[in-house]
């Protein structure tokens, strides 16, 4: 699933292509793409014509634009979606699941998932905190779309906390993997970066918690930091092409793994092989060595 890189690319993109247009028509080729609107498909595509596109936000792995009133057209990506733009010509791929033309006549925007587990849906704009100007939020209003309110700040915008990050964390009682992944707690973390993160911090995924110092919590958030912003600007991470940015094009991220997908290899810092641990129905990637195993582990 794209994490905060990806989905931030995705945005900048769009921020360049797309935002400042007018919508012209909207076409929903496959429901499930508008699965989670009240409107249904139709009243989707109703009501998105003539709309004009202020803002292309995100937070965490969700991406919104922000509409000409106080509405908003919410993204989720889910396993395989992208947002593509292009000439209004070209053919059509069969994995489009809703298409929107503009009243310029210029490129359009296509969602594409070849997996249907991603969606569209068009929803209120609603404060999530009080803005300060330390505080600003994703916009600098404050406002995130009403369905992901619950959604923590990421670890990249002025809204994260980290001392109240560290509070709530020790509070947890859970695995700092399991944790890193909570997107109540902070959001944009995926299984990729939060592997990755923790073998810069030198923890293991399945630490306690509640037995972090603070010093270690620091620590873990400047790696977290580091790997986002690095990942960030190569564009994300590309396994396969279900993960593109705007113009169709791959990130590169992935040959600058430490620890995800590297299990049997040379661990970089100290030579011991990258051990893979089942978690969560998925991988945890860790060196033996450099991040040992704790007794009291939260598996």
């Amino acid at each position: 699933m794209p994490e905060l890189p990806e989905v931030e690319t995705v945005r900048v993109g769009l921020e360049r292509h797309v935002v400042g247009r007018t919508i012209a028509r909207a076409e929903v080729l496959n429901p499930r793409a508008v699965r989670r609107d009240p409107a249904g498909p139709d009243g989707f595509a109703a009501a998105m014509a003539d709309r004009t596109l202020i803002r292309a936000e995100r937070r965490g792995k969700y991406l919104w634009f922000a509409l000409d009133d106080d509405e908003a057209l919410l993204a989720h990506l889910g396993m395989s979606g992208q947002l593509l733009v292009g000439e209004p010509d070209r053919p059509l791929s069969p994995h489009v699941r809703a298409r929107f033309t503009f009243a310029d006549g210029g490129p359009d925007l296509r969602f594409t998932d070849q997996r249907t587990f991603g969606h569209l849906m068009l929803c209120p704009l609603q404060a999530a905190f009080p803005v300060t100007a330390d505080n600003p939020g994703p916009s600098g209003l404050g406002l995130v779309p009403e369905p992901i309110v619950h959604i923590a700040a990421d670890p990249l915008e002025p809204a994260f906390d980290p001392d109240a990050f560290a509070a709530r964390l020790g509070r947890r009682k859970t695995g700092i993997k399991r944790a890193l992944l909570d997107q109540s707690l902070i959001s944009g973390i995926g299984n990729i970066y939060a592997d990755e993160a923790l073998w810069r911090a030198r923890l293991h995924w399945a630490r306690p918690t509640e037995t972090l110092r603070r010093s270690e919590v620091s620590r873990l958030l400047v790696a977290v930091d580091e790997v986002l912003t690095e990942a960030l600007k190569a564009g994300g991470t590309s396994f396969d092409a279900l993960y593109v940015n705007v113009n169709g094009e791959s990130g590169y991220f992935d040959q600058s793994l430490n620890a995800y997908g590297r299990e049997g290899e040379p661990c970089g810092r100290c030579g011991a092989p990258i051990r893979r641990d089942t978690f969560m129905n998925r991988s945890a990637y860790s060196c033996p060595r450099c991040q040992p195993r704790p007794r009291n582990a939260h598996w």
